[in-house]
């Protein structure tokens, strides 16, 4: 039997058996995977060396090692989101609805698990524990494919994760790791609706493009983020000088960071220069109009490609507009409909804000940094959908769910 389609054929072996394990049972496990993995912090470092090491001599850019990256904290907060989950209400079997119809039918809905998820992520460790997580939790198996760049990270933590599973009683295949580098293998994966019933690609805009393209699977798309903060005529400046630099440094390799900033051309003279001050801070390269560039000397052309950039890095683009009008369609026109926010002590623009822009998670007077599914107290996330259907915003576990149609009658037969 080949690589892969041995691994399609454990993931539905354990799907069998998660799809009717109880929440106790679960809740156990997960948390003695957290447990498991705070206990091999030491290994997991040294494992995710491995990766930094071969991706530092291959010159990655430093937003990509930000989120390569592993460390005590970040282990730490791998098992507390294993927790968070456990705490949460288990969304399988909850009955949505129940009606009586007129020959007597009671017809209702429920949740019930997606099945077997495959994920195909970049190289975010991070997300091999949270995916486990919310996909387990849900009552689904989780086929992992991660990038190269984090195989020795991935490896370890999906060993750590089975050791939990394993000791509890339950299939290891729960969660597995495609750890072939092979593209073939990949298009393959893409491809085995024989076994997988959703995809979901996490990272950069041509990963998602390709599996989008390529995959035969239903896919949940989850975006990259071309966030904007839109400072209005009547912001509280200050308010929006720390807003900016928590989006934009707080991390830069995240897709909800800020990576372009929308001035009203009233404050403009005054906000860029106090803006550019605090993100010289962080060594943050502005690239702006020529309204902008006149505000603040530091900042160098735009090009209008700089407008729909997802910058990863310590740069961001600059665009002055003369109402909330072309701040709307400027946002509208080169967003990519992840998070944007608006800075602003006028509430009917806040309110023409909210309603006219066309994205996933929208703010007033707030860092885009919070659209996260721990933030928004669902636990882990599985990634932040940007599409329409099925999901959208932070997926945590009613999104990783589908329904059924339960019907309970007494004879009735269709006349």
């Amino acid at each position: 039997m080949e690589y892969l389609e041995q691994i399609g054929v454990e993931a539905k072996k354990a799907e069998a058996v998660l799809r009717t394990l109880g929440s106790e049972a679960k809740d156990q496990a997960l948390k003695k995977a957290a447990e498991y993995l705070t206990a091999a912090e030491a290994m997991l470092l040294e494992a995710n060396e491995k990766d930094m090491s071969i991706a530092r001599e291959k010159g990655m850019a430093q937003g990509l090692l930000d989120r390569l990256a592993l460390s005590g904290d970040r282990i730490r907060g791998m098992a507390e989101g294993l927790l968070q989950v456990a705490a949460a209400d288990d969304p399988v079997g909850e009955v949505l609805y129940m009606k009586k119809r007129p020959n007597g039918l009671m017809i209702g809905q429920k949740r019930v698990p997606l099945g077997v998820v495959g994920i195909i992520y970049e190289a975010r460790p991070n997300v091999t524990a949270d995916a486990f997580g919310l996909c387990f939790k849900a009552g689904n198996a989780v086929i992992l494919k991660g990038g190269s760049d984090a195989l020795y990270s991935n490896e370890a933590i999906v060993g750590v994760l089975q050791k939990a599973l394993s000791d509890c009683g339950l299939p290891e295949a729960a969660v597995q790791l495609i750890a072939s580098q092979d593209r073939e293998v990949t298009a393959r994966f893409m491809k085995m609706n024989e076994y997988v019933d959703v995809l979901i690609p996490r990272g950069g805009a041509g990963l998602i493009r390709k599996v989008v393209q390529e995959s035969t699977v239903p896919v949940i798309e989850t975006g990259t983020g071309n966030c904007h903060i839109y400072v209005d005529a009547s912001a509280d400046l200050d308010m929006a000088v720390e807003i900016l630099f928590n989006a934009k440094t707080q991390r830069i390799g995240v897709c909800n960071a800020c990576e372009s900033l929308v001035v009203h051309e009233a404050v403009a003279g005054t906000f860029l220069p106090m803006a550019a001050r605090r993100l010289a801070e962080k060594n943050v390269e502005l690239r702006g109009d020529e309204a902008a560039m006149g505000a603040e000397s530091s900042i160098l052309p735009a090009e209008e490609g700089d407008w729909g950039r997802e910058y990863l890095d310590y740069i961001l683009s600059v665009k002055t507009v003369r109402n909330i009008d072309e701040a709307i369609a400027h946002i509208n026109r080169y967003n990519t409909g992840h998070s944007e926010a608006i800075v602003t002590r006028d509430y009917a623009n806040a309110q023409r804000f909210l309603d006219e822009i066309d994205a996933a998670a929208v703010y007033v007077n707030a860092s885009t940094r919070f659209t996260d599914g721990g933030e928004f107290g669902f636990g882990a996330e599985i990634g932040i959908s940007t599409q329409k259907l099925h999901a959208r915003g932070p997926m945590g576990l009613k999104e990783l769910t589908t329904t059924k149609y339960i019907i309970y009658g007494n004879g009735q037969v269709r006349p």
